[in-house]
Protein backbone atom coordinates (compact mmCIF):
# COMPACT_ATOMS: atom_id res chain seq x y z
CA UNK A 1 0.00 0.00 0.00
CA UNK A 2 2.86 2.40 0.86
CA UNK A 3 4.43 1.78 -2.57
CA UNK A 4 1.14 2.56 -4.29
CA UNK A 5 0.81 5.78 -2.28
CA UNK A 6 4.34 6.86 -3.20
CA UNK A 7 3.64 6.19 -6.89
CA UNK A 8 0.42 8.20 -6.66
CA UNK A 9 2.24 11.07 -4.93
CA UNK A 10 4.98 11.04 -7.57
CA UNK A 11 2.42 11.17 -10.39
CA UNK A 12 0.56 14.07 -8.76
CA UNK A 13 3.75 16.05 -8.17
CA UNK A 14 4.97 15.31 -11.69
CA UNK A 15 1.69 16.62 -13.08
CA UNK A 16 2.02 19.87 -11.13
CA UNK A 17 5.61 20.56 -12.09
CA UNK A 18 5.31 19.39 -15.71
CA UNK A 19 2.55 21.90 -16.38
CA UNK A 20 3.48 24.64 -18.83
CA UNK A 21 4.58 27.85 -17.13
CA UNK A 22 2.29 30.89 -17.37
CA UNK A 23 4.40 34.08 -17.53
CA UNK A 24 3.55 36.86 -15.11
CA UNK A 25 4.10 39.75 -17.50
CA UNK A 26 2.16 40.18 -20.73
CA UNK A 27 2.20 43.20 -23.05
CA UNK A 28 -0.32 45.11 -20.90
CA UNK A 29 -0.87 44.29 -17.21
CA UNK A 30 -3.31 45.86 -14.75
CA UNK A 31 -3.61 45.11 -11.02
CA UNK A 32 -6.44 46.21 -8.68
CA UNK A 33 -5.64 46.31 -4.94
CA UNK A 34 -8.61 46.54 -2.54
CA UNK A 35 -8.49 47.53 1.14
CA UNK A 36 -11.25 48.22 3.66
CA UNK A 37 -11.24 50.45 6.74
CA UNK A 38 -14.37 52.62 7.12
CA UNK A 39 -15.23 51.56 3.58
CA UNK A 40 -13.67 49.60 0.75
CA UNK A 41 -11.42 51.28 -1.80
CA UNK A 42 -9.55 49.94 -4.80
CA UNK A 43 -6.28 51.31 -6.15
CA UNK A 44 -5.10 50.52 -9.68
CA UNK A 45 -1.59 50.19 -11.05
CA UNK A 46 -0.40 48.89 -14.41
CA UNK A 47 2.49 48.56 -16.85
CA UNK A 48 2.68 51.47 -19.25
CA UNK A 49 5.42 51.32 -21.85
CA UNK A 50 8.71 49.51 -22.31
CA UNK A 51 12.29 50.58 -21.83
CA UNK A 52 15.82 49.17 -22.14
CA UNK A 53 18.30 49.37 -19.27
CA UNK A 54 21.76 47.79 -19.48
CA UNK A 55 20.65 45.88 -22.56
CA UNK A 56 17.65 44.28 -20.85
CA UNK A 57 13.97 44.83 -21.67
CA UNK A 58 11.75 46.19 -18.89
CA UNK A 59 8.12 47.19 -18.50
CA UNK A 60 7.42 50.47 -16.70
CA UNK A 61 5.10 50.36 -13.66
CA UNK A 62 2.68 53.29 -13.36
CA UNK A 63 -0.35 54.28 -11.29
CA UNK A 64 -1.04 54.02 -7.52
CA UNK A 65 2.25 54.82 -5.74
CA UNK A 66 4.31 53.92 -8.83
CA UNK A 67 3.58 57.23 -10.61
CA UNK A 68 7.26 58.21 -10.49
CA UNK A 69 7.78 55.62 -13.29
CA UNK A 70 11.03 54.58 -11.62
CA UNK A 71 9.84 50.99 -11.02
CA UNK A 72 10.73 48.63 -13.86
CA UNK A 73 9.77 44.96 -14.20
CA UNK A 74 11.35 42.23 -16.28
CA UNK A 75 10.87 38.48 -16.51
CA UNK A 76 13.28 35.69 -17.44
CA UNK A 77 10.98 33.07 -18.94
CA UNK A 78 13.37 30.12 -18.95
CA UNK A 79 14.41 30.77 -15.34
CA UNK A 80 10.82 31.71 -14.36
CA UNK A 81 12.13 34.68 -12.41
CA UNK A 82 10.72 38.20 -12.13
CA UNK A 83 12.88 41.20 -11.24
CA UNK A 84 12.17 44.78 -10.19
CA UNK A 85 14.66 47.54 -11.03
CA UNK A 86 14.34 50.66 -8.88
CA UNK A 87 15.80 53.59 -10.86
CA UNK A 88 17.49 56.34 -8.86
CA UNK A 89 19.83 59.24 -9.63
CA UNK A 90 22.45 57.61 -7.40
CA UNK A 91 22.23 54.32 -9.33
CA UNK A 92 19.78 51.56 -10.13
CA UNK A 93 19.06 48.64 -7.80
CA UNK A 94 17.58 45.41 -9.12
CA UNK A 95 15.73 42.98 -6.83
CA UNK A 96 14.70 39.38 -7.46
CA UNK A 97 10.98 39.38 -6.59
CA UNK A 98 9.78 35.94 -7.68
CA UNK A 99 11.20 32.53 -8.54
CA UNK A 100 8.48 30.26 -9.90
CA UNK A 101 10.90 27.33 -10.26
CA UNK A 102 10.93 26.83 -6.49
CA UNK A 103 9.90 23.43 -5.15
CA UNK A 104 8.13 22.60 -1.90
CA UNK A 105 10.69 22.76 0.93
CA UNK A 106 12.88 25.36 -0.78
CA UNK A 107 13.84 28.58 0.99
CA UNK A 108 13.58 32.01 -0.65
CA UNK A 109 15.05 35.32 0.50
CA UNK A 110 12.12 37.74 0.25
CA UNK A 111 12.65 41.37 -0.84
CA UNK A 112 9.87 43.99 -0.70
CA UNK A 113 11.43 47.13 -2.22
CA UNK A 114 9.62 50.44 -1.53
CA UNK A 115 6.56 48.81 0.05
CA UNK A 116 4.79 48.84 3.45
CA UNK A 117 6.55 45.55 4.29
CA UNK A 118 10.20 45.10 5.40
CA UNK A 119 12.50 45.51 2.42
CA UNK A 120 14.67 42.64 3.65
CA UNK A 121 11.92 40.33 4.85
CA UNK A 122 14.25 37.39 5.44
CA UNK A 123 14.02 33.72 4.50
CA UNK A 124 10.67 32.10 3.73
CA UNK A 125 9.93 28.39 3.30
CA UNK A 126 7.73 27.20 0.44
CA UNK A 127 5.22 25.05 2.34
CA UNK A 128 3.01 23.92 -0.52
CA UNK A 129 2.09 24.39 -4.18
CA UNK A 130 -1.59 23.85 -4.93
CA UNK A 131 -3.35 23.95 -8.29
CA UNK A 132 -6.42 26.19 -8.18
CA UNK A 133 -8.67 27.42 -11.02
CA UNK A 134 -8.62 31.06 -12.09
CA UNK A 135 -11.00 33.10 -14.25
CA UNK A 136 -10.45 31.08 -17.44
CA UNK A 137 -11.31 27.83 -15.63
CA UNK A 138 -7.78 26.43 -15.92
CA UNK A 139 -5.70 25.40 -12.90
CA UNK A 140 -2.65 27.47 -11.98
CA UNK A 141 -0.01 27.01 -9.28
CA UNK A 142 -0.58 28.81 -5.99
CA UNK A 143 2.59 29.06 -3.87
CA UNK A 144 2.16 29.20 -0.07
CA UNK A 145 5.04 30.54 2.04
CA UNK A 146 5.73 31.02 5.76
CA UNK A 147 8.75 32.59 7.51
CA UNK A 148 11.63 30.21 8.16
CA UNK A 149 12.41 29.32 11.77
CA UNK A 150 15.54 31.48 11.55
CA UNK A 151 13.58 34.50 10.29
CA UNK A 152 13.47 37.15 13.01
CA UNK A 153 12.12 39.90 10.75
CA UNK A 154 8.77 38.70 9.42
CA UNK A 155 5.78 36.94 10.94
CA UNK A 156 3.25 37.07 8.07
CA UNK A 157 2.55 34.40 5.48
CA UNK A 158 2.61 35.00 1.73
CA UNK A 159 0.82 33.68 -1.36
CA UNK A 160 2.01 33.86 -4.98
CA UNK A 161 -0.17 33.00 -7.95
CA UNK A 162 1.49 31.83 -11.13
CA UNK A 163 0.88 34.40 -13.86
CA UNK A 164 -0.22 37.13 -11.40
CA UNK A 165 2.40 37.45 -8.64
CA UNK A 166 1.78 38.24 -4.99
CA UNK A 167 -1.78 38.44 -3.69
CA UNK A 168 -0.52 41.59 -2.00
CA UNK A 169 1.38 44.30 -3.93
CA UNK A 170 3.40 43.18 -6.95
CA UNK A 171 6.57 44.59 -5.30
CA UNK A 172 5.81 42.81 -2.00
CA UNK A 173 6.28 39.06 -2.57
CA UNK A 174 6.25 38.42 1.20
CA UNK A 175 3.22 40.67 1.80
CA UNK A 176 0.28 38.92 3.42
CA UNK A 177 -2.98 39.68 1.56
CA UNK A 178 -5.19 41.34 4.18
CA UNK A 179 -8.29 43.35 3.25
CA UNK A 180 -8.16 45.20 6.58
CA UNK A 181 -4.50 46.14 6.32
CA UNK A 182 -2.44 46.92 3.20
CA UNK A 183 -5.07 45.16 1.10
CA UNK A 184 -5.29 42.21 -1.25
CA UNK A 185 -5.30 41.68 -4.99
CA UNK A 186 -8.90 41.78 -6.19
CA UNK A 187 -8.44 41.88 -9.99
CA UNK A 188 -5.68 41.30 -12.50
CA UNK A 189 -5.92 41.76 -16.26
CA UNK A 190 -3.59 40.73 -19.08
CA UNK A 191 -4.10 42.70 -22.30
CA UNK A 192 -7.52 43.81 -21.02
CA UNK A 193 -8.68 40.23 -20.32
CA UNK A 194 -9.49 39.15 -16.76
CA UNK A 195 -6.98 36.63 -15.38
CA UNK A 196 -7.54 36.72 -11.60
CA UNK A 197 -10.49 37.96 -9.52
CA UNK A 198 -11.47 38.00 -5.85
CA UNK A 199 -15.01 39.32 -5.40
CA UNK A 200 -15.13 39.07 -1.59
CA UNK A 201 -15.16 42.86 -1.18
CA UNK A 202 -16.09 44.19 -4.64
CA UNK A 203 -18.98 43.52 -7.01
CA UNK A 204 -17.11 42.95 -10.28
CA UNK A 205 -13.74 43.17 -12.02
CA UNK A 206 -13.67 45.72 -14.83
CA UNK A 207 -10.45 46.97 -16.44
CA UNK A 208 -9.70 50.68 -16.15
CA UNK A 209 -7.49 50.65 -19.24
CA UNK A 210 -9.54 49.72 -22.31
CA UNK A 211 -7.47 48.45 -25.23
CA UNK A 212 -8.36 48.42 -28.91
CA UNK A 213 -7.26 44.85 -29.53
CA UNK A 214 -7.29 45.26 -33.32
CA UNK A 215 -4.74 48.06 -33.04
CA UNK A 216 -2.85 46.15 -30.37
CA UNK A 217 -2.29 42.92 -32.29
CA UNK A 218 -1.89 44.44 -35.72
CA UNK A 219 0.54 45.43 -37.12
CA UNK A 220 3.02 44.60 -34.36
CA UNK A 221 2.51 40.83 -34.59
CA UNK A 222 3.05 40.94 -38.36
CA UNK A 223 6.53 42.47 -38.29
CA UNK A 224 9.41 40.16 -39.29
CA UNK A 225 13.05 41.07 -38.63
CA UNK A 226 15.88 39.12 -40.30
CA UNK A 227 19.63 39.54 -40.67
CA UNK A 228 21.65 38.32 -43.69
CA UNK A 229 25.20 37.72 -42.49
CA UNK A 230 26.44 37.19 -46.07
CA UNK A 231 25.36 40.66 -47.25
CA UNK A 232 25.59 42.39 -43.82
CA UNK A 233 22.04 43.70 -44.15
CA UNK A 234 19.11 43.72 -41.73
CA UNK A 235 15.58 43.71 -43.16
CA UNK A 236 12.24 44.53 -41.58
CA UNK A 237 9.18 43.16 -43.43
CA UNK A 238 5.44 43.83 -43.07
CA UNK A 239 6.03 47.29 -41.61
CA UNK A 240 3.39 49.28 -43.53
CA UNK A 241 1.64 49.90 -40.19
CA UNK A 242 4.89 50.94 -38.45
CA UNK A 243 5.70 54.65 -38.23
CA UNK A 244 8.98 54.85 -36.30
CA UNK A 245 11.96 52.48 -35.92
CA UNK A 246 14.78 52.93 -33.39
CA UNK A 247 18.05 51.02 -33.24
CA UNK A 248 20.09 50.68 -30.01
CA UNK A 249 23.22 48.88 -28.96
CA UNK A 250 23.16 46.35 -26.11
CA UNK A 251 23.79 49.14 -23.58
CA UNK A 252 20.73 51.08 -24.67
CA UNK A 253 22.64 53.76 -26.62
CA UNK A 254 20.81 55.08 -29.69
CA UNK A 255 22.50 54.10 -32.97
CA UNK A 256 20.00 55.18 -35.62
CA UNK A 257 16.33 56.09 -36.13
CA UNK A 258 14.07 55.68 -39.15
CA UNK A 259 10.68 57.09 -40.14
CA UNK A 260 8.43 54.89 -42.26
CA UNK A 261 5.70 56.29 -44.50
CA UNK A 262 3.71 53.19 -45.44
CA UNK A 263 6.57 51.18 -46.95
CA UNK A 264 6.25 47.40 -46.64
CA UNK A 265 9.91 46.79 -45.82
CA UNK A 266 13.13 48.47 -44.77
CA UNK A 267 16.70 47.28 -45.26
CA UNK A 268 19.80 48.85 -43.73
CA UNK A 269 23.52 48.07 -43.78
CA UNK A 270 25.19 46.73 -40.61
CA UNK A 271 28.65 46.15 -42.06
CA UNK A 272 30.10 49.05 -40.05
CA UNK A 273 28.65 47.77 -36.76
CA UNK A 274 30.80 46.05 -34.17
CA UNK A 275 29.99 42.39 -33.55
CA UNK A 276 27.34 41.92 -30.86
CA UNK A 277 23.66 42.19 -30.00
CA UNK A 278 21.53 45.16 -31.09
CA UNK A 279 17.98 46.16 -30.18
CA UNK A 280 15.34 47.24 -32.70
CA UNK A 281 12.17 48.92 -31.42
CA UNK A 282 9.26 49.49 -33.82
CA UNK A 283 6.34 51.84 -33.08
CA UNK A 284 2.85 52.19 -34.51
CA UNK A 285 1.31 55.62 -34.96
CA UNK A 286 -0.41 55.07 -31.59
CA UNK A 287 3.12 54.60 -30.13
CA UNK A 288 2.53 50.97 -29.27
CA UNK A 289 5.87 49.23 -29.56
CA UNK A 290 7.55 45.89 -30.04
CA UNK A 291 11.20 45.01 -29.42
CA UNK A 292 13.48 42.74 -31.45
CA UNK A 293 17.08 41.62 -30.94
CA UNK A 294 19.52 41.07 -33.80
CA UNK A 295 23.04 39.65 -33.81
CA UNK A 296 25.76 41.22 -35.92
CA UNK A 297 28.61 38.78 -36.50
Amino acid sequence: MKKLFNVFLFICCSTIFAQEYKPLLDDYNEWHLTYCYTGCYTDVYYTDGDTIVDGMDYKVLDGFHFISRTFLLREELIERKVYLNFVQDTGNTEYLLYDFLLNVGDTFDMKNPISPFPEDAGDYDLDSIILRPLVDGNDYRHFYFSPSESNTTSTTNAIWVEGAGSLSLINAPSGEPDINDVGHLSCFFKNGVSYYSNLDSIEACEPVIVLDMNEFYYPLDEVIVSTNHNTNHCTLDNIEGITFIDLYDINGRSIESFTNNGNKNLTFDVSSFKSGIYIIVVYTKQFKKRTFKIIVA
